[in-house]
């Protein structure tokens, strides 16, 4: 009974296959495949009336710290994240649809990403029992239908190992567990970002690659610069330099306001009552004990640890 329970806790992963990885037609395939999933950047001007990007970024947050407190694995939240903005490059709904929206994502995603999805009465509970299990399930089905039941969408978390695995990084000097978790936390903090909605999921973590490598001084102490790295990236991936640099920027000036929003934060900051709250603007219903275990705050520690960094993407060993 007792080796049944660790079965069922436990959860193992796949070591990455070496040969898929150094396979150029695996990451070709993706690169062709990636741009049927990206949605529409410019669905607030042209289908949502009822919504702004700010309420996109609440629910963003909101699903992130859900992830972060139920441990799901890293590609669950962009994939839902790219359930969100599709189905809402399609359908227009009021804002007190969002959240139910955002949930719907995480339940789908979960089920595609994890051997063990999120269960939906857990779901519910995080949104303080705003939803029931009942309207869960009919937007289950109808994120589904208006996705065509399209949902093995290309994020960038696929393309972190197949890069990665081609730039000339010494192992035995370099944690490369350390880069890749680096990196993963620059894509969720851009995938709650509306701004990186103009970008493709492989410019999104070649991008985030960069501002990684760059943060940890890899440019530095191996003896490549930035702008090499970025013509590194252009010859692995074939996206124009132009495009990485400006998402690089757009990702530096991300960090820097996130870590600025964080210290005014904690400068200023109350503590909650322990009960749940919601977001007047947006009607998002939340249980508080996520502010505790929030991927944010628990960032803030960590970047203070560290003081001020040399570059606004030195985050050094920030992981949420």
């Amino acid at each position: 009974m007792d080796l049944l329970c660790c079965e069922t806790e436990c959860e193992c992963r796949a070591y990455p296959d070496p040969v898929l990885l150094n396979d150029e037609r695996v990451l070709q395939n993706l690169l062709d495949r990636e741009e049927r999933y990206c949605p529409s950047s410019s669905y607030f001007e042209c289908v949502q009336k009822d919504l702004t990007p700010q309420m996109r970024r609440i629910v963003a947050e909101w699903m992130m710290e859900v992830c972060e407190e139920q441990k799901c694995q890293e590609e669950v939240f962009p994939l839902a994240m790219n359930y969100v903005d599709r189905f809402l490059s399609v359908c227009p709904i009021r804002k007190s649809q969002l959240q139910l929206l955002g949930t719907a994502c995480l339940f789908l995603s979960s089920k595609l990403r994890q051997s063990l999805p999120l269960s939906a009465e857990n779901l519910v509970f995080y949104t303080d029992n705003s939803i029931s299990v009942d309207d869960l399930w009919r937007w289950e089905l109808l994120v589904l239908s208006k996705l065509k039941w399209d949902v093995a969408a290309v994020t960038p978390q696929d393309f972190l190992q197949h890069i990665l695995v081609r730039l000339p990084i010494d192992r035995n000097t370099w944690d490369a567990h350390m880069i890749h978790r680096h990196a993963q936390t620059f894509i969720a903090l851009s995938t709650r970002d509306y701004s990186f909605s103009m970008y493709t999921p492989s410019i999104i973590a070649a991008a985030s690659i960069a501002a990684a490598l760059d943060g940890l001084e890899w440019t530095v102490k191996s003896g490549c610069s930035l702008n090499q790295l970025l013509d590194r990236l252009h010859m692995i991936t074939a996206i124009e330099r132009e495009y990485l640099q400006g998402c690089l920027h757009l990702l530096e000036d991300m960090v820097t306001g996130t870590m600025n929003s964080l210290e005014a934060g904690c400068n200023g900051g109350s503590s909650g009552n322990g009960g749940s709250t919601i977001n007047s603007s947006t009607g998002i219903n939340s249980r508080s004990n996520l502010d505790h275990s929030s991927p944010l705050s628990g960032g803030t520690e960590k970047i203070m640890e560290h003081g001020k960094a040399g570059t606004p993407t030195d985050v050094r060993d920030v992981h949420f």
